[in-house]
C-alpha cells in the first residue's frame, strides 16, 4: 500500500467536499424504513452541520473482533460479561481465540512475513462491544437460505467450475481491483481496511472507505430511487433523516455482486446514529424474499479516530491478474504436452 504526502491527503478531502457542495438536490420522495431495525442507541445530542443536520463527519473505525455470526456453542446468548470479554481479549492477544472472534489479517500469512512490519499487532486486538455476534436477536446467525436460492447458487457455481482462469472476466471483482472492502453492507475486520471518512454537504453525505478507492455519495434531498431497469454493483442508495439518524435505503442491485448468496432482489436499509462524541452506531437490515424467508439485522459500533485515510493502492500495476492467467496458460500447455506423449 502506498502512502501519499499530507498535501495530497488534504487535497483529496477538499475535492470530495467541493464536489458535495456544488451538486444540486432533486425533488422526490423518501422510502420507508425496514421493519426489523435494531434497538436504537441511547439519546445523545450530536453537533450540527451549517444546514442543521446531525454532524456525522470525521474519520471512523469499525475495528472489532466480534464475528458476524454467533459461535454455535453460545446458543441464544447475545452478550458476554465483562469477565468473559477480558478473557477472550487475553486469548486473542495470545493467538488462541477460536470461533469466538475474527482475528482477520493478524493471522500468520507467508506472503507478509513479519506482520508487525505492517502494523498488524495482535496485542491491539479488541472487541467493540459485549455482543457475541454482530447479528442481533436470539438466533445471532444469518437465516437459512431458501431451497430455491441454494439450488440457484449451486447451479451458478457448477457452471463456473473449471472456467475460473479462462480470462480476467472470470476472476473476482476484488482481485481485479474493481470492488473490495467498500462493499455494502459495511462489515468490519480486524487490523486492516477499517477506516471510513464521512463528509457532509447540503443534500448529500459521502463515505470514503480505506479500501478500495471509491467514494460512496448518498443523496439526502428526498429523491426517489432510479428506475428498476437501472442496475448497479452497489445498488442505488437514497438517504433521509429520522431524528438524529441517517437512514439509507438501497435497492437496484445486480446479480454480479451477491451478498452472502443474495439476488438482485436484495434490499438494504442502513442506519447511522452518532450516539456519543466518539461513537457511531452503524446498523443494517438485509432482506431478499428470494434468498431468505425473513430479514436479518446487525449492529456495529464505530469509534472516532484521527486517521488519516491514506490512498489505497490495490496492486501496484495489478500484475497479479496477468501472472495468474499466465500461470494458467503454462499449466494448460504442460497438461497438453503430457497428454500428447
Amino acid at each position: 500500500m502506498s502512502h501519499p504526502s499530507l498535501a495530497s491527503t488534504v487535497a483529496l478531502a477538499a475535492v470530495i467536499l467541493v464536489a458535495l457542495l456544488v451538486q444540486k438536490p432533486a425533488a422526490g420522495q423518501t422510502r420507508s424504513r425496514a421493519t426489523e431495525a435494531p434497538t436504537a442507541a441511547k439519546a445523545w445530542t450530536p453537533p450540527r452541520t451549517p444546514d442543521g443536520k446531525p454532524d456525522l463527519q470525521g474519520i471512523w473505525t469499525n475495528y472489532t473482533l466480534t464475528p458476524l455470526e454467533r459461535p454455535k456453542g453460545l446458543g441464544a446468548k447475545e452478550f458476554y460479561t465483562d469477565q468473559e470479554i477480558a478473557e477472550l481479549t487475553k486469548r486473542a492477544h495470545a493467538g488462541d481465540l477460536g470461533e469466538e472472534g475474527d482475528p482477520g489479517f493478524t493471522r500468520p500469512q507467508a506472503v507478509r512475513y513479519d506482520l508487525e512490519l505492517y502494523g498488524f499487532d495482535p496485542n491491539t486486538l479488541r472487541y467493540s462491544s459485549k455482543r457475541t455476534s454482530l447479528i442481533v436477536g436470539p438466533e445471532g446467525v444469518v437465516p437459512p437460505m431458501l431451497p430455491a436460492a441454494r439450488e440457484k447458487n449451486a447451479e451458478s457455481a457448477a457452471k463456473d467450475k473449471g472456467h475460473e482462469f479462462d480470462s480476467y472476466a472470470n476472476r473476482p471483482l476484488s482481485e481485479r481491483c474493481l470492488m473490495g472492502q467498500e462493499r455494502i453492507p459495511m462489515l468490519p475486520g480486524a487490523n486492516e481496511g477499517n477506516l471510513l471518512q464521512i463528509v457532509q454537504g447540503p443534500g448529500y453525505v459521502a463515505l470514503l472507505r480505506e479500501q478500495n478507492h471509491s467514494t460512496r455519495t448518498i443523496p439526502t434531498d428526498g429523491r426517489p430511487h432510479v428506475p428498476q431497469n437501472i442496475r448497479l454493483w452497489q445498488g442505488d442508495s437514497v438517504g433521509h433523516w429520522e431524528g438524529n439518524t441517517l437512514v439509507v435505503d438501497t435497492t437496484n442491485f445486480t446479480n454480479l455482486t451477491p451478498f452472502r448468496g443474495s439476488s438482485e432482489k436484495l434490499h438494504l436499509v442502513e442506519r447511522f446514529t452518532r450516539s456519543a462524541d466518539h461513537t457511531m452506531i452503524y446498523e443494517f437490515t438485509v432482506e431478499d424474499p428470494t434468498t431468505w424467508a425473513k430479514s436479518w439485522s446487525a449492529a456495529i459500533p464505530w469509534t472516532k479516530t484521527k486517521g488519516p485515510v491514506y490512498e489505497w493502492a490495490c496492486h501496484e500495476g495489478n500484475t497479479m491478474i496477468s501472472t495468474i492467467l499466465r500461470g494458467a496458460r503454462v499449466a494448460e500447455a504442460d497438461a497438453a504436452q503430457k497428454k500428447g506423449k
